[in-house]
C-alpha cells in the first residue's frame, strides 16, 4: 500500500536489481510475486484505508489472517497512518502488529507525542520500533558471551575495566542525499539509537531470564544510571574535502548540493558517558561515530587495566576484548604472550574467533529477516520498549539543544581521515590508551 499509482510488475522491476536471488531462486521467487498485491491510496483517506481492509479480506483465509503493518514512512505522515489502520484495516480473526522505524521523534518532547499517539491506539505488544542493529549477529551475541561465560563474568566491572569504547564508522559521504541528514545529524541518526543500544547490552546487570520483558528492564535500568553529559566530554565535527582526491573524496559536506549553505550540522561525533552504579562507576564509556571516515567499521571494545607488578619492563600492553559488528564479524582478544625464539619477551597476540573461519559454511541471516521473523513470532526482546526510548532520549535531549543554540564549533576533520584529532585527544583524556603496535588482521585476507 502506498500513494504511487504501480502495478506489481512495476514493483518487481524496481526492486529486481536488488535481490540476492540467484537462478536456482527462480521459481520460488515467482512464487513469491505470485503472493503479493498491490493497493494505491491516501495516506491521510480513511476510505483508502477500507479499500485496503476490503482487498485484505478477499485474500485466501483473509478475514481470520493476521495483520502487520510495516510503516516504511516518513515521520510526517505516521500519525495519519496509524490512525486509519485503527479505524479502518484492523483484522478481527488475528493478531494486529505495527512496525515503526527510526527515526522515533528529534528529541524527547517529539518523541514523547509519537509514543503517546501510538499508545492511543495500540497495545504496547502490538508496536514494534525496530532498530536493525539489534538484529545483527554479534548485536545479539552479546548478551551470550557475557551471561554464558564464567571467565568474563568475575572480570566484567570497574575493577578491571578502564575504559569502553564503541565505534561506528562509515568510509562515504552524504553524496547527494545530504537533505535528509542535515535534518537530524549524526548523534540522532547513529549515536541515540544503535549505540545506546550496544551499549545497554554491554552494560547491563544479567536479567531474569532471556524474556523480552525481562531483558528490556535491565537495559532501562542502564539508561536511568546514565549522568547527564557534560561538554568538555564531547567533540563533535564536519567533514571536509581532501584537496589531492577526486570524486566524492574531493567534496566536503558543505559541498552537497542538498545541504543547506553554512550548515553547522555534526558528520562526526564522540561523546563520553559515565553510568553511576556499583558496577561502572568511574569507567568512560567513549561513543565514536561518523561519516567519510578511513574505513567501514562497528565495533564494541573493552579495555582492560595495567597488570599490577609489571614484572616485564613496561613491554606488556593493555588486554583488550574486542566484538567486531561489521565488518567480517569477529570476536578477538588482545593479550601477551612470549615472542617465539630464544628471548624472553612479551608481544602483542590475540585469540580469535572470526565467523568467516570457524562458520564458514553458516549463512548469517540479514537483521531485518532476524527481525521481521521476531515480528511473526512475537518476540519483542531486540525492538525498543517506549520507556527505553523514553530514557535515551533523556539522556541526548539537552546535548542536541545545546549544539543546535549555542552554535558549537565545529572540529573539521579530512575525508578518508581517522575523524578529529580532537577526538583522539579526548580519548586519551579519559583514559583509553592507543598504543597503535598493533593491528587486527582478518583472516579472509590471511
Amino acid at each position: 500500500f502506498a500513494r504511487s499509482e504501480l502495478t506489481m510488475d512495476d514493483i518487481r522491476q524496481k526492486i529486481q536489481p536488488f535481490l540476492k536471488a540467484t537462478d536456482a531462486d527462480s521459481s520460488r521467487l515467482a512464487t513469491f510475486f505470485q503472493r503479493n498485491s498491490y493497493v494505491s491510496g491516501k495516506y491521510d483517506e480513511a476510505g483508502s484505508f477500507r479499500r485496503l481492509d476490503a482487498h485484505v479480506a478477499a485474500l485466501p483465509h483473509g478475514k481470520g489472517a493476521n495483520r502487520l503493518f510495516y510503516l516504511a514512512l516518513p515521520p510526517s505522515v505516521y500519525a495519519d497512518v496509524t490512525r486509519n489502520i485503527k479505524h479502518s484495516c484492523m483484522g478481527h480473526g488475528g493478531w494486529n502488529r505495527v512496525i515503526v522505524e527510526k527515526p522515533f521523534g528529534k528529541d524527547l518532547d517529539s518523541s514523547n507525542k509519537l509514543a503517546s499517539h501510538l499508545s492511543s491506539l495500540f497495545k504496547e505488544e502490538q508496536i514494534y520500533r525496530i532498530d536493525h542493529y539489534l538484529g545483527k549477529e554479534m548485536v545479539q551475541n552479546l548478551m551470550v558471551i557475557r551471561f554464558a561465560n564464567r571467565i568474563f563474568g568475575p572480570v566484567w566491572n570497574r575493577d578491571n575495566i578502564a575504559c569502553v569504547v564503541l565505534t561506528f564508522k562509515e568510509p562515504f559521504g552524504t553524496e547527494g542525499r545530504g537533505g535528509y541528514f542535515d535534518e537530524f545529524g549524526i548523534i540522532r541518526d547513529v549515536m541515540q539509537n544503535h549505540m545506546m543500544q550496544m551499549l545497554c547490552l554491554v552494560a547491563m546487570e544479567k536479567p531474569k531470564s532471556t524474556s523480552s520483558h525481562d531483558v528490556r528492564d535491565e537495559k532501562v535500568k542502564v539508561l536511568k544510571s546514565v549522568t547527564p553529559i557534560r561538554m568538555e566530554n564531547v567533540v563533535v565535527g564536519q567533514y571536509t574535502g581532501d584537496p589531492k582526491a577526486d570524486g566524492e573524496a574531493g567534496k566536503g559536506y558543505l559541498d552537497d548540493p542538498t545541504v543547506p549553505p553554512g550548515s553547522i550540522t555534526p558528520t562526526y561525533a564522540c561523546v563520553v558517558l559515565y553510568i553511576q552504579n556499583e558496577r561502572w562507576n568511574g569507567v568512560p564509556f567513549v561513543m565514536r561515530c561518523g561519516k567519510a571516515l578511513n574505513e567501514r567499521k562497528a565495533e564494541v571494545r573493552l579495555q582492560f587495566k595495567d597488570v599490577s607488578g609489571d614484572i616485564f619492563q613496561n613491554q606488556c600492553k593493555r588486554n583488550e576484548l574486542v566484538i567486531r559488528v561489521q565488518p567480517n564479524e569477529a570476536i578477538y582478544t588482545k593479550l601477551m604472550t612470549k615472542k617465539p625464539g630464544m628471548f624472553f619477551n612479551p608481544e602483542e597476540s590475540e585469540l580469535d574467533l572470526t565467523y568467516g573461519s570457524r562458520y564458514k559454511d553458516v549463512k548469517l541471516p540479514d537483521a531485518y529477516e532476524r527481525l521481521i521473523l521476531d515480528v511473526f513470532c512475537g518476540s519483542q526482546m531486540h525492538f525498543v520498549r517506549s520507556d527505553e526510548l523514553q530514557e535515551a532520549w533523556k539522556i541526548f535531549t539537552p546535548l542536541l539543544h545545546k549544539l543546535e543554540t549555542t552554535k558549537v564549533p565545529l572540529a573539521h576533520y579530512m575525508y578518508g581521515s581517522r575523524g578529529p584529532p580532537e577526538a583522539d585527544e579526548l580519548m586519551k583524556h579519559v583514559g583509553f590508551r592507543y598504543e597503535g603496535t598493533y593491528k587486527w588482521v582478518s583472516p579472509h585476507r590471511l
